[in-house]
């Protein structure tokens, strides 16, 4: 029975549909991968990820192309970055043919929900791997569940795509520590930068922006992905190991390269705000988001904003242009209508 959605107002939330996809590592071995109706997960009290956090995850879509087929953008990489984050846990991690085969297999069984083209939407896949034994000491987890699952969503915040949002600096909660976890997409890091992020919106932003844990001097990512920005000529994101390396954001410097721009990938100065044309945030879940406005602050909660760096005309926020051809650009190699010249998609 196929779903009854408005494929136009889907928002990015969470939807229950046919199936979904596990595999469990137990004695040294993957079983064979089965496809469930049921998306309750049994575990045993002690399991290790509901007492030391021993679980990440990943996203990434699948599209209903301009010419009907259907393309999963980049799952290699993935794979490959399931694979870093669950061997940083020191836990079994699933290969990369074992990853992709139960993706496109999770896709197929929930082909009903992979809205049309033409809705600006997509089918969100979210391959999430956890330790599942039962244990009591402070240890990595020795048997592991590796569960993909999926929903239609359209953009992240139910905002138009491309919709300018403002952000303000966060100088008294960091993301990652020196030296941590924060290059890894691990699930507790999510949860340690949650209540800076609820504090963020509370108090009227729609973006919070994370500096460098050592010294808080430079720029490291948003709360919920990278930072990017147009300087000139050039496309300019942080070099740090505490940020997560996005596979939009990696995708998004091969487009800038291929337009002619000079990719830097570098330490940035919060001044350097100042000499930015475009800021966005740049992940799965959006693609990009522009920032039209960040604030700095001594302190989130009661902090009197100290200075404010402001991106185009403050009186008309709008995507900037090269953003927005970059964006048109991904976007139409995700959807077809662009040529796909490094290959990036699988087509089932």
């Amino acid at each position: 029975m196929k779903p009854e959605l408005d494929w136009s107002n889907l928002a990015f939330k969470h939807r229950t549909t046919n199936a979904m996809v596990v595999s469990r590592y137990k004695d040294g071995v993957w079983s064979t991968p089965e496809v469930t109706d049921n998306f309750n997960v049994e575990l045993n009290a002690y399991a290790g990820v509901l007492h030391y956090g021993s679980s990440c995850f990943e996203g990434l879509k699948a599209f209903r192309g301009a010419d009907g087929k259907v393309r999963i953008f980049r799952p290699d990489e993935n794979a490959a970055r399931m694979r870093r984050s669950g061997s940083h846990l020191d836990m079994a991690v699933p290969d990369e043919q074992l990853f992709i085969d139960m993706c496109i297999e999770c896709v197929k069984q929930n082909i009903d929900y992979l809205p049309p083209y033409g809705y600006n939407a997509s089918l969100y896949i979210r391959p999430l791997l956890f330790g599942c034994n039962p244990q009591l000491g402070i240890a990595s987890s020795t048997e592991v569940t590796f569960a993909v699952m999926c929903g239609p969503v359209g953009t992240y915040s139910g905002a138009g795509s491309l919709t300018p949002k403002t952000a303000v600096i966060s100088r008294d909660y960091d993301r990652a520590a020196p030296f941590g976890t924060g290059q890894f997409k691990l699930s507790a890091n999510y949860a340690t930068s949650l209540h800076a992020y609820n504090l963020a919106h509370k108090i009227g932003y729609g973006e919070l922006l994370f500096l460098d844990p050592a010294t808080h001097s430079k720029i490291d990512e948003f709360g919920s992905s990278n930072f990017l920005a147009i300087k000139g000529s050039s496309y300019v994101t942080p070099l740090s190991d505490s940020v997560l390396p996005s596979i939009t954001n990696k995708s998004l410097q091969s487009v800038a390269s291929d337009m002619g721009l000079t990719v830097e990938k570098r330490p940035i100065l919060v001044e350097e705000l100042a000499s930015f044309d475009e800021v966005n945030a740049c992940g799965t879940a959006v693609v990009i988001t522009p920032i039209c406005r960040i604030d700095d602050k001594s302190a989130l909660k009661d902090g009197q904003v100290t200075r404010s760096f402001v991106f185009g005309d403050p009186e008309h926020p709008a995507c900037g242009e090269i953003s927005h051809k970059m964006y048109d650009i991904l976007r139409g190699i995700q959807d077809g209508t662009v040529a796909d010249t490094h290959n990036w998609c699988i087509i089932l």
